[in-house]
Order: C-alpha cells, then sequence, then structure tokens
C-alpha cells in the first residue's frame, strides 16, 4: 500500500509530476493511460513527448494502456506542450497528453492532460477520478515483455493495428507553425537579428521551422542559436530560464551580436523569457503587459486574465487601454478555465506563461515572442524602452522562494505582521496584502514544495527593496 501512495505522490494540483522509478514508473504510466481511457472515454488521443530520455519509454507505456482500452492512439513524436494542445484542437479529438517535466530536475517527469478542444484536465476537473482509477490499476501486473514488444514496433513502423485499436506517428509542425504565424502579419517585420536559446530542450525544432518560412517569404529576421540541438543530458544545465545562473549564455549572445532581444525557453517550451537588447532579463510580469496593451490595442474592451502575484501594473495597462482585467488562481488549469467563463482575449501570469483566445486558451512560448518581434518592428523601439515605464512605475521583486518546513505557520505569521496597516487582504490565492504604496503575494507552489514571494511597489523602488528585505527576513526565522 505505501508503495501505492508513493506513486500517486505525483498526481498534483493540475498535472502529473513526480521523481522517476520512486513516484513515476513505466507501470504507473500505463495504468494512467488506461485510467484517463476509462474517465474520458475518448476515440483518439494525441501523444507528445519533450527530450528527456525517459519521456519516450513514458511515452509508450502511455499508448499500450490507452490501447489495451480500445482508444485510437496518434503519436506526435517529439514535442513541446503547446503542440499536444494544438493537436486536441486541430485534430478534434478527444484528448491530448504531452510527457514532459518541464524544468523540474533531470531526475524527475511528468505529464500534462487535456479534453477535447485542449480543455485542461486538473484537480476538480478529472485528474482525481484518473488518480481513483489508477490506484485501483496498479494492483494488476505489468507486462514488460508486452510493452518490450509494442516499443519494437513503434521504432519500426509509422502505422500498426494493436488489439482492438490504432497507433501512428502523425506530425503536426507546419500546420502548427502556420497557426504560430497567423498571430503576426510577418511582412511587418523589420530587419532582426534575434538570439534563441532552447536549453537543448524541445524548442529547437519550431524555431527551425518558422526560420525555414521565413527564407521562403523572405522575412529579413536572423537567429543566432544558443544550446539549440535537443540533449536529453542537458548539458548547459536543465532549461529554466526564471534561475538567473541560467541567464547568462542568453544575454551574453544578445551583448556579443547586438541582437534586438533574446529569447530563452523552459524545457517544454510553454514558458519564454524575454532579454532586452542590452542583454537585460525582462521579468514575465512586464512582458504581460506589453501583451496585454497590444491585444487591447486590437481588441478595445476586451478583458484580460492575470494571476494574483503581481498585478499592479497589469491592471494599470487595462485600464489605459479601456479593457477589464480580472483576476485568477495561479496555474495554467485555472487561468485557461477564467479565460473561457470570462471568453478574454489574452491571459499572462509574470511566470511567462501567457494565454490567447485564438489558440484554444493555451498558452504559447512562441507566439509571445512572435508579437514581442512585431511590436518592435512597428513601434521601431528597442525592448528596453518598450517595458521602460512599466519598470519604473510598478517596480517588483522578482519571485523569490523559501523552503520552510510549516509553510502554514510562516504565511500566518507574516500576515498577523502585517495586517495591522493593510488596506486590503486577498486569499485567491495564498495570501496576497495591499497597501497604499506597495502590496505583496505570498503563496505555496502548486509544483513544488516552497513558498514563493513577490513583492512590488508604486513608483519607488527603495519601497519594494525595502519591503521585500522585512518579509525575507520574517521567512527566514521560519526556516
Amino acid at each position: 500500500m505505501a508503495a501505492i501512495d508513493n506513486l500517486l505522490r505525483c498526481f498534483k494540483a493540475y498535472d502529473i509530476r513526480g521523481k522517476l522509478d520512486e513516484e513515476l514508473t513505466g507501470q504507473l504510466a500505463w495504468c494512467i493511460g488506461r485510467a484517463f481511457a476509462k474517465v474520458v472515454k475518448p476515440r483518439t488521443v494525441a501523444l507528445g513527448a519533450d527530450v528527456r530520455a525517459t519521456s519516450e519509454p513514458l511515452k509508450c507505456a502511455l499508448a499500450l494502456g490507452l490501447l489495451s482500452e480500445g482508444v485510437n492512439v496518434i503519436d506526435l513524436g517529439m514535442t513541446g506542450t503547446e503542440e499536444v494542445y494544438f493537436a486536441a484542437q486541430y485534430l478534434d479529438i478527444d484528448g491530448a497528453i504531452e510527457v514532459t517535466a518541464s524544468h523540474n530536475p533531470i531526475d524527475y517527469n511528468g505529464m500534462k492532460l487535456v479534453r477535447h478542444q485542449a480543455r485542461p484536465i486538473s484537480g476538480d476537473t478529472g485528474l482525481l477520478d484518473i488518480k481513483q482509477q489508477t490506484a485501483l490499476l496498479l494492483a494488476e501486473p505489468f507486462d514488460t515483455q508486452q510493452f518490450n514488444d509494442f516499443l519494437a514496433l513503434t521504432r519500426s513502423s509509422d502505422h500498426f493495428s494493436w488489439q482492438h485499436a490504432s497507433w501512428q506517428r502523425q506530425s503536426l509542425l507546419p500546420a502548427y507553425v502556420k497557426t504560430m504565424l497567423s498571430f503576426i502579419e510577418p511582412a511587418n517585420l523589420k530587419p532582426l537579428t534575434l538570439v534563441v536559446n532552447a536549453g537543448n530542450g524541445a524548442a529547437g525544432h519550431v524555431v527551425d521551422a518558422i526560420e525555414a518560412q521565413f527564407e521562403t517569404a523572405g522575412v529579413p529576421v536572423k537567429f543566432i542559436k544558443v544550446h539549440h540541438q535537443p540533449d536529453a543530458t542537458f548539458p548547459n544545465g536543465i532549461p529554466n530560464p526564471l534561475l538567473p545562473e541560467n541567464r547568462s549564455a542568453t544575454a551574453a549572445a544578445v551583448v556579443a551580436h547586438q541582437a534586438d532581444f533574446g529569447i530563452a525557453w523552459d524545457g517544454d517550451f510553454d514558458r519564454c523569457f524575454l532579454f532586452d537588447e542590452k542583454g537585460c532579463f525582462i521579468e514575465g510580469y512586464y512582458i504581460v503587459g506589453l501583451l496585454c496593451a497590444a491585444f487591447l490595442t486590437k481588441h478595445p474592451g476586451q478583458k484580460i486574465i492575470h494571476d494574483p502575484r503581481l498585478y499592479w501594473n497589469t491592471q494599470a495597462v487595462a485600464q489605459q487601454h479601456n479593457g477589464l482585467a480580472v483576476m485568477s488562481k495561479t496555474g495554467h488549469a485555472f487561468i485557461k478555465e477564467r479565460m473561457r467563463s470570462e471568453d478574454a482575449v489574452y491571459g499572462g501570469e509574470m511566470s511567462a506563461h501567457h494565454y490567447f483566445r485564438d489558440f484554444a486558451y493555451c498558452d504559447s512560448g512562441m507566439i509571445p515572442w512572435l508579437l514581442v518581434a512585431e511590436l518592435v518592428s512597428l513601434t521601431r523601439q528597442p525592448l528596453s524602452a518598450l517595458v521602460a515605464q512599466m519598470i519604473e512605475n510598478y517596480p517588483s521583486s522578482g519571485e523569490l522562494n523559501f523552503h520552510i518546513a510549516s509553510p502554514t505557520a510562516a504565511i500566518t505569521k507574516v500576515q498577523q505582521h502585517y495586517q495591522p496597516a493593510a488596506l486590503a487582504l486577498d486569499f485567491t490565492d495564498g495570501l496576497s496584502m495591499s497597501f497604499s504604496d506597495w502590496r505583496f503575494n505570498l503563496r505555496s507552489s502548486n509544483t513544488e514544495s516552497v513558498l514563493r514571494l513577490n513583492v512590488e511597489s508604486r513608483n519607488n523602488v527603495q519601497l519594494m527593496e525595502q519591503k521585500t528585505a522585512e518579509i525575507v527576513a520574517i521567512l527566514t526565522e521560519a526556516e
């Protein structure tokens, strides 16, 4: 029973993620495939996987589980998460699953699951039901020889029948890239030099396909490629540009090549991170503001969705452009659900997730940089100038992480310290407290055992830094 409980720990709030062998195994993936079939009752499911060495066998175990329940499988090969989202909508099929651990350590892996039209499956929309079915199925033996036979077939064939269902390999890359480019007018792009850092993850093949389209159309964009080739060993570190130590290669290349800006992605490229023409990292918060303005200029009066961590700038930009900013709980499943209910044109999280109504309300790591390239071209302003006023008006701390034994007690301690002076409290996601000229959000991560802190102020860097240091001191005492 304890072993089953360990495996089931990989079910998180809105995805599956766990340590290999301890929390995620081939047998578990097979059971998840069967459980997905029993809960969602799909006829056809698309599967994709990132570059990790364990992703392909886990994807095949998923496929075997689906096929054993009579579900047809379309294998997309090595993909980013958004390519799986695209497949669910473009093929008009019943569901899709991406095998990925994104930016987690190399000994982790996971899955992101969606239904028809790429609707996310999270804890309150079916993931708990899949977990319960998986627990029941774990009691059944996993036929290793059958799995090896199936794995061999996938390596030697592009299409075959398995029991009462079919497996086929299919690439949607041309259609996906066409959709990405539909968000801009490529003819608007002026001569640009862009540094692109795939982090040896899954983004490189999409960049190459976009580059080929640009060359065919005569679009004058030059790509400087850094850590471009997919490599399961991640020789340059796990692709996670949120970590300051992972930014130097992109920043240095921007400066060395006098590029217009730089782009770096996480492992499954559903997030992109931008660097200005000076090689300076731009916090995702301000890119949300930039894209908010871009969408509301084209779609005045529309709604945009933001998370509770940092939002004063986003609200100000929305108001300036006659739009309405709506707050949602952090996390892709929650943002997407709120976007659908509000019919929002765009949603953004300061963690560099950007969501688009015309992309099935899903997040994409390719659409944002294309939009920014178009903005830089049309405004004839460098990226640093486009975000400078927002950074000055609403300086922020960036996300700070703390490993604390008792997160609830730590949050309570911070709340008690500041509550007498607070003008507003909000518990949409963790603890948010607002004052006349500064605010903060403190929340437990949905994917890691950490507390996350974000602080912002109104036009006062010193105040933001002072208040950040105060809260850090309180949290440090609690560690």
